[in-house]
């Protein structure tokens, strides 16, 4: 008798192929369609997952990484519990290396999976709970300080290319295939920029039409505007908005820059959770917020496609939730 069994191999193969929902309440009355994928249920939580998964494959395939071996790696925490994921199934030792101003949601959720957590103090002035660039400057001393004295592998989200092919390889594919090629523009808040290339650069090689929109906080538009479009490096969006172009960076995939502020972003996460029943964070809403701006003054019809980066629950400490 023919066995009708789907079970994967681990929960590592369970990554990617999440679902693309309408977000229809939110976007009513407007002339575009905004649709998000929920990259929140991934194993660890969020988007970072595909990039993890990606460079731990890309590592073994060149002999980067031995079995055993230890992995460090700077965080904001989503990158580091995607890697939690893949190293606690692949018995690797993970160190995540992350600034104090992170939700301690993430730190503690890496400690349950099994990483050991290297927290780096803020920088002087910096603001609790908002990460800045001189917060991650400081995390990158310690990062690599730690890669010389073990010897070990670091996957690098920043500069490793595997981190931006996770994202054409999969993300891309799936919002094209899942719109049956009818998606119009594309929407992602930038901090490694994986995310937004990646995607944007699999859209575009489909249907070269389809408009690209990097996110950034308001107060901190260094894509957009450079040092003039940095007026507070201290927004509360975490995973974006370093004050930095990512080393990977392709302008020429961008056909305008997007800015959201840390209130709109709140109030956003929170119309997700209320009227679209999505539990997402901080990176959602600005991710909505921005699709929405676009969905505004679109052709009547357009798919605007975006991504819920993570869950809500990394963020219950903070006060994009009320206590």
């Amino acid at each position: 008798m023919a066995s009708n069994m789907d079970v994967r191999a681990s929960v590592v193969d369970a990554i990617g192929e999440t679902p693309l929902v309408a977000l229809d309440r939110l976007s009513e009355g407007l002339p575009g369609r905004v649709v998000a994928k929920l990259e929140f249920l991934g194993p660890g939580g969020s988007m970072k997952d595909r990039v993890a998964r990606e460079v731990i494959d890309d590592a073994e395939a060149r002999g980067l990484l031995k079995p055993g071996g230890t992995v460090v790696e700077l965080t904001s925490g989503n990158m580091g519990a995607g890697l939690a994921v893949v190293c606690a199934v692949r018995g690797y030792r993970l160190i995540a290396v992350m600034s104090a101003g992170n939700s301690i949601e993430r730190r503690r959720m890496l400690e349950a999976l099994g990483a050991e957590v290297a927290l780096v103090p803020q920088a002087p002035g910096s603001i609790p709970g908002r990460v800045s660039g001189e917060d991650l400057a400081l995390v990158e001393v310690r990062t690599q300080e730690l890669v010389e004295e073990l010897g070990a592998f670091r996957p690098d989200q920043f500069k490793n290319p595997a981190a931006v092919r996770a994202h054409e390889r999969t993300t891309g594919k799936e919002i094209w295939e899942q719109t049956g090629g009818m998606v119009g523009a594309f929407v992602a808040s930038v901090g490694a920029g994986g995310t937004f290339i990646g995607t944007a650069r699999a859209l575009k090689a489909r249907n070269p039409a389809i408009a690209c929109y990097p996110v950034e906080p308001a107060t901190a538009r260094f894509l957009a505007a450079g040092a003039a479009g940095v007026t507070d490096p201290g927004h509360k969006i975490q995973g974006s908005g370093y004050v930095m172009v990512p080393p990977l960076w392709q302008p020429e995939l961008v056909n305008g820059y997007l800015a959201v502020t840390d209130e709109e972003a709140i109030a956003t996460a929170r119309l997700l959770a209320t009227r679209e029943g999505i539990f997402a964070g901080f990176s959602a809403g600005a991710n909505v917020h921005a699709a929405l701006q676009v969905a505004s003054t679109c052709a009547p019809g357009m798919i605007v496609a975006t991504l819920a980066c993570d869950t809500g629950l990394k963020y219950l400490s903070t006060d994009l939730w009320s206590a």
